[in-house]
């Protein structure tokens, strides 16, 4: 399983990016994916996640409003777009991923604040937002 996330960049405040997570290697459809953010000197935070069988989704509060997480199960695709982006949002972005939780698992877990803290067995690299004032 590898995930490949891309889409960063540098933005003003106000400004918008759509980050994306394509994963490969995915030997079922049902799958809870999470997007994780960490800022210089900060421990990761949980953004969003999202759960392919039903698109059941949850937010961070910090970002609720803002973001929209969503995917594209023909693709294995995840998208983060983030609208109305504050100097606060600058982070590595990271998308995780688990492969085998099933539609049920999934659901529950993607579907809830568990989405944020869940040990997701496979990581991105990475992408970088700056977000300038």
């Amino acid at each position: 399983v590898q995930l490949q996330a891309s889409g960063g960049g540098l933005v003003q405040a106000g400004g918008s990016l759509r980050l994306s997570c394509a994963a490969s290697g995915f030997t079922s459809d049902d799958y809870a994916i999470g997007w994780f953010r960490q800022a210089p000197g900060k421990e990761r935070e949980g953004v969003s996640c999202i759960s392919s069988s039903d698109s059941s989704t949850y937010y961070a509060d910090s970002v609720k409003g803002r973001f929209t997480i969503s995917s594209d199960n023909a693709k294995n695709t995840v998208y983060l777009q983030m609208n109305s982006l504050k100097p606060e949002d600058t982070a590595v972005y990271y998308c995780a991923a688990d492969p085998y939780l099933g539609n049920v698992l999934g659901t529950l877990v993607a579907g809830s604040p568990l989405g944020l803290t869940y040990e997701y067995d496979y990581w991105g690299q990475g992408s970088l937002v700056t977000v300038s004032s």
